[in-house]
């Protein structure tokens, strides 16, 4: 299987490596055999080049069976160049159209809700479209009577195979229940056609319970019972900002996995953390976000034991506290990388 690796920039490249360290000993263990090819594109690609992404590099990458990702963004370069160049280019040129984000728990002391002992959810965020389509305009730039023009972009087509996504995915994992999220109290055209077409997609799996909140107080529910979720699906924007609060009940963004898919492509597959500038190159960068974020892609790629078994060992070094500072622990984010790998030899 022909791996992608952009390590990025920041602690991308810290948290990577090891991944990679994960994956080689998933090749032992299970029997596989990875090709990785590393690519540099980033912040110092940028300000070495000028180019965020090439043409070729595009077409080159949607060869692959996935992409691992690890992060982008530098202080040298102005926020939303390397953002919008890389990371969204890849996500509409590529048709990634899910962010699959797990917002799991792995053990009661990381979260700071009281008394919360399981949370255990999957938002399927839809990642093509909304108010990140790039859809908008400057009218008198520059001037006292600038106007900004930000347009959000919802298809049916867009929409429904979302939605869809949400309940297959329900289905496959033996979820019960989908959740939508919307606004469409004021919202009341977008988010019309997300209600509509969820209320029709629903009726084609009865045992699947389904329930919707406004996203204000989807946000409030997410404090008080983040229990009763399990598959939420919702738009970009909501989705985005969610998950990050989902992150944070479940231990923080070193915990955050999450992967762009299409079910008839590749997929790109990125921590949620971002490149985090100020720890990099300390040795305290959090790798277990990557490294369950590398769970998702060996299930992408049809791994399901190994993904299990990577996301088993995690659950493992966590329970034995054998984890960077963020978490409680003292361990280097090499030494951390090191844990789990001895974890996977116990648990498979």
């Amino acid at each position: 299987m022909r791996i992608a690796v952009v390590p990025g920039d920041g602690i991308g490249k810290e948290v990577v490596a090891e991944g990679l360290k994960v994956l080689g000993k998933v090749e032992e263990l299970f029997n596989v055999s990875f090709d990785f090819e590393e690519f540099p594109f980033g912040a110092e690609h940028y300000l070495k080049t000028g180019e965020t992404l090439p043409d070729w590099a595009v077409e080159e990458l949607g060869r692959f069976d996935a992409i691992y990702f690890g992060a982008i963004g530098d202080p040298r370069v102005k926020p939303g160049v390397l953002e919008h160049g890389i990371l969204l280019r890849l996500r509409f040129s590529l048709d990634l159209y899910v962010n699959l984000r797990p917002v799991k728990l792995y053990h009661p002391r990381l979260t700071p809700l009281k008394g919360k002992e399981r949370i255990d959810m999957v938002f399927v965020r839809e990642n093509t479209e909304g108010l990140y389509a790039g859809s908008g305009g400057f009218l008198r730039k520059g001037t006292p009577n600038e106007v900004a023009v930000q347009e959000m972009i919802n298809t049916r087509h867009g929409v429904e195979r979302a939605i869809r996504f949400a309940f297959e995915y329900a289905v496959k994992t033996g979820r019960k229940k989908v959740t939508l999220v919307d606004k469409a109290n004021v919202l009341t055209y977008a988010h019309d056609l997300w209600e509509r077409v969820f209320a029709e997609v629903s009726r084609e799996y009865a045992d699947i319970e389904t329930d919707h909140y406004y996203v204000d107080a989807m946000a409030m529910k997410m404090v008080r019972s983040p229990e009763v979720f399990e598959v939420v699906v919702t738009p970009n924007m909501f989705g985005d900002i969610l998950t990050d609060l989902g992150a944070e009940i479940v231990g923080g963004l070193g915990l955050a996995a999450s992967a762009n898919v299409n079910p008839e492509g590749t997929g790109m597959f990125e921590p949620v953390h971002g490149s985090a500038p100020d720890i990099a190159g300390k040795g305290i960068a959090n790798p277990l976000a990557a490294i369950l974020t590398a769970s998702l892609m060996l299930e992408h790629l049809g791994l399901g034991d190994a993904a299990n078994a990577v996301e088993k060992a995690v659950e493992k070094v966590i329970a034995e506290n054998r984890v960077t500072p963020d978490l409680g622990g003292n361990l280097s984010t090499s030494q951390v990388g090191d844990a789990v790998v001895e974890a996977l030899e116990v648990v498979v």
